[in-house]
């Protein structure tokens, strides 16, 4: 279905795409919610909980793959990227939800993956069938070994080599898991198959789409040695500017075909997943003709402390200020810890996030939310039997994965599995603990996180203060920092030093703890007008 333009600004002025302030919430579709009853969340699950995600007040969600997959990697190893798999329901369940929740106001944005597919996707298996040389393999990297070795040094980013031989004795790419075989973006038959799977999602009424690993996919001519420096650092966010597995100028021409898709339905949006290591890098993939928005993980990668946070804000400025693309900021997702845990944990790590969610809200531009992060839920210190991501496994269980930021969201009642199923189990155990962190316990007591977070985007939404796209610093004592949005007015400031600081002149709209009298409290964040 195409989509009309949006609506024009009173006085004939142009609106700014609904995306361009949009806060964003990142259901992880295994670990939201269950209304199958197998311990695993799913669509329907999702479309049981908007109600809960219109009180959030949440304009648009980014569902994790839900696609036919043998989840090897938790969906992310796709074998039909056009089907849903029955773990999470169905296409009608896909359509029902779409449809409800717009219903609700809320835009629904959808994960792709384009580095890669399942080596149970046809077209591996028909790659596997037709030998070398084959057409067939013409779709992924197939090479000959260099002797009884791989093609080149290359490591997975999960750990081991990035080359897996078959029984013909050549070797395939995977910058995964081996379950992952790299796609050859040189191949024509590849870009016309992703086209096929944005419009397949357009027209069902998807309003966009995450691109994941989004400074993937080209590869360079003659597939040259990785430094040897780089052969130890594991994560897709941990190569350097002369890692040749990513980041390379001919990804660029697929941002460009997205967007030329995007472009047919008005009102549709791309976001990319890019680890780069410079300002004028990230810029390349917010170009006017690439993508709508990119992920900077600045904040991400930043310390509790004000000139760390201070640093990170800037930098994700400056790489979007020659571009039309606003900044967007997040502070947690499903391939890192949790914020609360990487503050420090417990009350410090809680009064430290509740800090850092005002300072992100406060800021410019478009905003992502993990879900559960409203709740305040930490990192979980999973049991050995328990751990799933492939890191684990190809780490020699040096590595622990990402389990720990993905256990189910807890709803009601005071005991595992807290409604998120009515089944007896989860998928990864949810922690007795959690008890006082359901959304039931949190609903109605003013001073929970998820109270601050529903107060905080309803402020957002809806007060002049937030208006204009710039910020402007002002003076701070050491361990603090105070910024103003020109435009609209409002002041935020932060106090991550040992003792109190005198607050910025203004009228007190929210704060992230207690303030009495002048003061601004160590770990704390507020909102002036």
């Amino acid at each position: 279905m195409r989509r009309s333009a949006e609506p024009d600004h009173p006085g004939n002025q142009q609106a700014p795409p609904w995306w361009h302030r949009a806060v964003f919430y990142q259901v992880y579709v295994r670990s939201f919610a269950d209304a199958s009853g197998d311990g695993v969340g799913d669509l329907d699950g999702i479309r049981s909980r908007l109600g809960y995600l219109e009180l959030l007040g949440v304009d648009g969600l980014w569902l994790t793959p839900f696609y036919a997959s043998p989840m090897a990697d938790h969906g992310y190893d796709v074998a039909d990227p056009r089907a849903v798999d029955p773990l999470f329901g169905d296409l009608d369940a896909f359509d029902r939800l779409v449809a409800d929740a717009h219903a609700r106001g809320i835009k629904i944005t959808v994960d792709v993956v384009p580095n890669h597919v399942s080596d149970r996707h046809r077209w591996f298996q028909e790659a596997l069938a037709a030998g070398p040389g084959s057409a067939e393999r013409a779709r992924f990297f197939f090479r000959d070994g260099r002797g009884d070795g791989p093609p080149n040094n290359w490591t997975s980013v999960f750990g081991g080599p990035a080359w897996t031989r078959v029984p013909d004795g050549q070797w395939y790419l995977h910058l995964f898991a081996p379950e992952q075989p790299d796609l050859n973006w040189d191949n024509s038959e590849v870009r016309a198959d992703l086209v096929t799977t944005l419009r397949f999602w357009l027209d069902r009424g998807v309003d966009g789409f995450r691109i994941d690993v989004a400074h993937g996919m080209a590869k360079p001519a003659g597939l040259p040695d990785m430094p040897e420096y780089l052969r130890v650092v594991h994560g897709a966010h941990g190569h350097g500017p002369d890692d040749p597995r990513f980041d390379n100028d001919e990804v660029h021409e697929v941002h460009r075909l997205i967007r030329k898709v995007t472009d047919e339905y008005p009102g549709s949006m791309a976001v990319g997943e890019i680890w780069v290591q410079t300002d004028d890098r990230f810029a390349r993939y917010v170009r006017p003709d690439e993508l709508h928005l990119g992920f900077n993980f600045a904040l991400v990668g930043a310390d509790f402390d004000a000139d760390a946070v201070r640093r990170a804000i800037d930098l994700s400025l400056a790489a979007v200020s020659r571009s039309p693309a606003p900044p967007t900021w997040t502070l947690s997702n499903h391939d890192v810890p949790r914020h609360v845990s990487r503050y420090g944990g417990g009350d410090v790590g809680a009064r430290r996030a509740r800090a850092m969610a005002l300072v992100e809200l406060a800021l410019p531009g478009v905003v992502y939310l993990y879900n559960g992060e409203e709740l305040g839920l930490p990192s979980v210190d999973l049991p050995d039997w328990a751990l799933q991501d492939p890191i684990w496994e190809r780490s020699g269980h040096t590595e622990r994965g990402r389990d720990g930021a993905r256990v189910p969201l807890p709803w009601e009642g005071s005991a595992p599995p807290f409604a998120f199923t009515e089944g007896e189990s989860t998928w990864l155990p949810i922690p007795p603990e959690w008890a006082g962190l359901t959304v039931e316990a949190q609903l109605e007591d003013p001073e929970s996180m998820l109270s601050l977070y529903r107060q905080a985007l309803e402020l957002r939404k809806t007060h002049p203060g937030f208006e204009g796209t710039g910020l402007e610093w002002y003076g701070a004592p050491p361990g603090c920092f105070a910024y103003r949005r020109k435009g609209g007015g409002l002041i935020c400031a932060l106090n991550t030093s040992g003792a109190p600081v005198p607050l910025p002149p203004g009228e007190i709209l929210l704060s992230s703890g207690p303030i009495e009298g002048t003061d601004l409290p160590p770990e704390t964040s507020v909102w002036l007008v």
